[in-house]
């Protein structure tokens, strides 16, 4: 149903309607009775209705923060996130975190995969995999199942891979990063 009309013509009397002029005035508008919308049946009088299908899960989406962006706050959520940009804050996603080259986070991370293509001032924690590449910086602590760590990356900080929650108990002396070489403290 068209709220208006372009042509110039009005509404049809016997579409069950009010005529209405082409171009009406407020005065002309607000002197014509107010009509009422029919209430919906009840859920009795309803016709039944199929089922509607579940929807399907959709595909994970990313969120990006763009280069051009420079961001303070906190990221929460599922999903995977990807700084481009400058971010200061902690971030805690159900998902993929990646950081890439040119961009900077400050604050804490706890993701399941964690990329590191640019800067983090931070530490990571309880990530499945984390993956620093050649421009990654890392300066702050790293625990993970798995690290890789590739060349021409730099990190300043203590790093625990390999364990799982059953082997805590187990853990021997952390290790620490200093210049590439790994010693125990």
């Amino acid at each position: 149903m068209a709220l208006w009309k372009d042509t110039g013509s009005s509404a049809s009397p016997a579409a069950g309607g009010t005529p209405v002029p082409a171009n009406p005035t407020v005065t002309e508008l607000h002197s014509k009775p107010i009509e009422r919308i029919p209430e919906p049946p009840s859920p009795a009088e309803a016709p039944r209705r199929a089922a509607a299908p579940a929807p399907r899960a959709a595909a994970v989406a990313e969120s990006v923060i763009a280069a051009e962006l420079t961001i303070e706050g906190k990221i929460t959520g599922s999903g995977d996130v990807r700084i481009a940009g400058r971010f200061k804050g902690d971030v805690q996603v159900d998902g993929n975190f990646r950081i890439d080259a040119g961009a900077r986070l400050e604050g804490q991370v706890r993701a399941s995969v964690v990329t590191v293509g640019g800067e983090l001032q931070g530490n990571i924690d309880a990530a499945k995999q984390v993956d620093v590449l050649s421009t990654g910086i890392i300066v702050g602590d790293v625990k993970a199942a798995s690290i890789t760590v590739a060349a021409g990356s730099r990190m300043r900080g203590h790093v625990e891979f390999g364990w799982d929650d059953k082997h805590a108990a187990d853990r021997p002396a952390a290790f620490e990063l200093s210049k590439g070489t790994t010693r125990a403290v």
